[in-house]
């Protein structure tokens, strides 16, 4: 194999180390594991043990190579069960690997086995380059060991300090494109720009302090693969929903492996600031019948649910769907959450698509993943948050996660846009703002909070779009404009787009203002998309996943002073009184803005101007006041 033309700089010095014996495998008689073998790469006392699971594979063969890529061996893997084992008599930290698998051709069948593709270990913790679409991956015999990267294999990882997580209900969760946050931003070195590390930058801490942000939630940085559609566009996927390996973090981003991403959880930590990490557990960028065999369908496709007529189920939409009704799968998705708790102490998770992860076929609010996650020492205390809905039968299940999930909310995002566009009641709006409990229930008094209250993530309009374009224009995504959500309760007030009008432009920041002031003034937790506090806008694109520019990038020089600002000063009050927030209003009186009485007819008229809102009791009572005719929202203690 031809080297990388580049290698992670965190294994730099593994290319002046001199080469040890040439690799063989431990006979069973020498000593080599037989029982309660562990999936992945382990270093024993007599070597390095490399393992993988293939049930239907004829044959494994492990291709190893040195840290450069150069002097790759073959050595034939022995079967126990249905995993397949190789022992070598040394320690191969730093060296290159990955597999090759024989057996049956039949995709139709779910066997996909082709000695020709090279495949990536499930299990693997670290790549040495991205992943490349090319239409080889997907050709039966097209050898793709010069395009598939390889795992690396790494030494013990440290171990950080288990403590409680930084972020509690009721906090600011700040949404982050690792890459298009820090892209253009002038004060951080080229270096880091679009890196993880550059989130641990002074400028960058000092941004998320002003905002009283108490946690980042990063968009997937596990290494993922463009959809094959993308690169006859000239496009590349820009946030990372496709991924292939589960644990090895994505070289373009997180270039210092785990150590960049351990070190900037830590320097976070020091400023109060929690870390929680978006996962794609539910599918793998493998895709449909058509797409190419990477990992684990070369070696295991039971992992993907299908039918019984042995089509895949595609309930996430991207083309194949992992069954998480299989204990290997789910012990897959544990063992990912283990790995990024005890070497990164990162303090949760946000999990794409969640439903699929209790699906067995149908949603289970009781499904065993659920209480394994509960049962398990290092996950038990995490933050988990759910974004509840798939595209499958029964895939909306917004409110039925379990007790201790926290839960994305787009009935929130909804009823508050429609409420300051002007076609939704104040009734609809005060129960959002209260915390939803028509769809969460009314929890026992005291308890949390569990709804996740945005206007807006990275999915759909931007805060700023969505006062100043009612239709989508995604054309520069290649799909006619096709894609995307059609209905996003959003207005332009007057003009469709970008204006200079004064006017137009007064009327647009104070529309931001008030749909803000809603946000920071809701019960439960609150998240704001990275850039929404400064005006930042996508040009009326509502799916810029495919948009790796200036597009989706923050705009860091031309942002909106006055509006980030603002917002920071909304977060300090609500920080200063963030006991307020954090569980559903057991004493709140309601009032009309003129502060008379409210009628049961008034909460439904779309003649009613607003309402006053007051929380605590005491000397910590705080009026909310939400007047649509002035279209505000103030605050007043």
């Amino acid at each position: 194999m031809a080297p990388p033309a580049t290698l992670r700089h965190a294994r730099r010095f593994w290319l002046e180390r001199q080469r040890g014996a040439i690799c063989r495998p431990v006979s069973a008689a020498g000593g080599g594991c037989q029982v309660g073998l562990k999936e992945g790469v382990t270093l024993t006392p007599s070597g390095t043990q490399f393992v993988v699971r293939s049930p239907l594979a004829t044959g494994l063969t492990l291709c190893l190579a040195g840290p450069s890529g150069q002097d790759e061996t073959l050595i034939p893997m022995t079967r126990e069960g249905d995993l397949w084992v190789a022992n070598m008599a040394r320690d191969c930290t730093g060296d290159l690997y990955g597999y090759r698998a024989h057996g049956e051709w039949a995709p139709g069948h779910g066997h996909w086995f082709d000695p020709a593709k090279m495949l990536v270990d499930p299990y693997a913790l670290e790549l040495d380059r991205r992943f490349t679409q090319h239409p080889s991956l997907a050709q039966l015999g097209a050898d793709t060991g010069a395009i598939v990267p390889r795992a690396v294999v790494t030494g013990p990882l440290p171990e950080v300090a288990q403590t409680p997580p930084r972020f509690t209900a009721g906090g600011l969760i700040y949404e982050v494109n690792v890459r298009g946050f820090s892209k253009l931003h002038p004060g951080i070195p080229d270096a880091l720009r679009g890196t993880v590390a550059a989130l641990a930058h002074p400028l960058v801490i000092a941004h998320l302090q002003k905002l009283h942000v108490t946690a980042v939630e990063l968009m997937p940085i596990t290494a993922w693969i463009d959809e094959r559609h993308l690169p006859p566009l000239g496009l590349s996927n820009a946030w990372g929903y496709n991924p292939v390996a589960m644990m090895a973090l994505d070289p373009g981003l997180c270039p210092g492996g785990i150590a960049e991403l351990r070190q900037t959880v830590e320097q976070l930590h020091e400023a109060g600031i929690g870390v929680i990490l978006d996962l794609v557990l539910n599918h793998t960028g493998e895709s449909d019948i058509f797409g190419g065999v990477i990992s684990l369908r070369g070696l295991d496709d039971s992992a993907y649910a299908k039918r019984p007529d042995g089509q895949l189920i595609n309930d996430t939409g991207c083309g194949n769907t992992l069954d998480f009704a299989r204990p290997h799968v789910r012990q897959l998705a544990i063992d990912t959450l283990r790995h990024f708790v005890r070497h990164c102490g990162v303090d949760g998770f946000r999990f794409d698509l969640a439903p699929i992860m209790a699906r067995g076929p149908g949603f289970d609010p009781h499904a065993p993943i659920f209480a394994q996650i509960a049962a398990d020492p290092l996950l038990a205390d995490r933050i988990m948050i759910a974004e509840p809905w798939d595209i499958g039968p029964g895939g909306y299940q917004l409110g039925h996660f379990p007790a201790d999930w926290l839960e994305w909310n787009d009935r929130y995002r909804d009823d508050v846009r429609r409420f300051w566009r002007g076609d939704a009641p104040i009734g609809e709006l005060a129960t959002r703002l209260a915390g939803s409990a028509d769809i969460f229930g009314q929890p026992p008094p005291g308890q949390t909070c569990r709804s996740v209250n945005f206007l807006a993530a990275h999915d759909g309009f931007t805060l700023a779009d969505t006062v100043a374009f009612e239709q989508r224009h995604n054309l520069a995504n290649g799909e006619g404009n096709r894609d995307g959500h059609g209905e996003n309760f959003s207005w332009n007030n007057g003009v469709e787009g970008a204006s200079v009008d004064p006017a137009i432009c007064a009327h647009r920041a104070r529309d931001l203002r008030a749909l803000l002031g809603t946000l920071f003034a809701s019960t439960g937790t609150i998240m704001l998309t990275a850039g929404d506090e400064m005006g930042r806008s996508q040009q009326g694109n509502n799916n810029a996943y495919a948009q790796d520019n200036a597009i989706s990038w923050i705009d860091w020089e031309g942002r909106d002073r006055e509006l980030e600002e603002f917002t920071a000063g909304l977060s300090r009050m609500r920080a200063e009184r963030i006991a307020l927030f954090r569980r559903f209003p057991e004493d709140g009186h309601w009032r009309s803005v003129d502060g008379g009485e409210l009628h049961p007819q008034d909460w439904n008229s779309p003649a009613s101007p607003g309402f006053i809102f007051t929380l605590g009791e005491g000397g910590d009572v705080l009026d909310i006041c939400v007047d649509r005719e002035r279209r505000a929202v103030s605050w007043k203690v």
